[in-house]
């Protein structure tokens, strides 16, 4: 980890675990935890789906983007959507201010994890599967991220345990 970085960074698909991850490492390391979704919904004042219901879905990226690019927050765990990869200045944004980690989970592990797309506030077009999307947004975390974390047959606890060796190893 970069020394001019203290916050860390978790992106990848919905159902990544990158909240139940980032709560514990959080813990683990004394930092704050910062989910975006929710700083998106008080700010806004309303749910993920019925802002996308309400902005469409290039309306509620923008607010997405907007959003995540304004956080300014000092030794935190930073849990953004995983359609933030879509918003160039909020990634910029996390690529200075923290080191950016993402969680691959493999396709049939996130299907099996995920419920109702809908219900969660997934950006997902007309006409697109989960597949596609998917296939689309591997390439931008894996553009993104400074470490990639394989969470293939493993606990949330054992990507914590690993994450905050390697974290702890570069800070300090």
């Amino acid at each position: 980890m970069n020394t001019q970085h203290s916050n860390i960074t978790l992106i990848g698909m919905p159902a990544a675990g990158k909240s139940m991850v980032g709560v514990l490492l959080a813990k683990r390391l004394g930092y704050s935890f910062i989910d975006t979704d929710i700083v998106i919904q008080e700010q806004e004042g309303r749910l993920l789906k019925e802002i996308i219901a309400q902005e469409g879905l290039d309306g509620f990226l923008a607010i997405e983007n907007r959003v995540n690019a304004g956080l300014t927050p000092r030794r935190a765990v930073i849990a953004p959507g995983g359609s933030v990869v879509y918003g160039r200045e909020a990634m910029e944004h996390f690529k200075e201010i923290s080191t950016v980690v993402y969680l691959r989970v493999g396709f049939d592990d996130l299907r099996q994890r995920l419920g109702d797309l809908k219900d969660r506030g997934v950006v997902l077009r007309d006409g697109m599967t989960l597949r596609g999307l998917y296939d689309e947004r591997t390439p931008l975390y894996e553009k993104y991220a400074d470490i990639i974390i394989d969470e293939t047959g493993r606990s949330a606890g054992g990507v914590v345990d690993e994450l905050r060796e390697m974290l702890t190893g570069w800070k300090r």
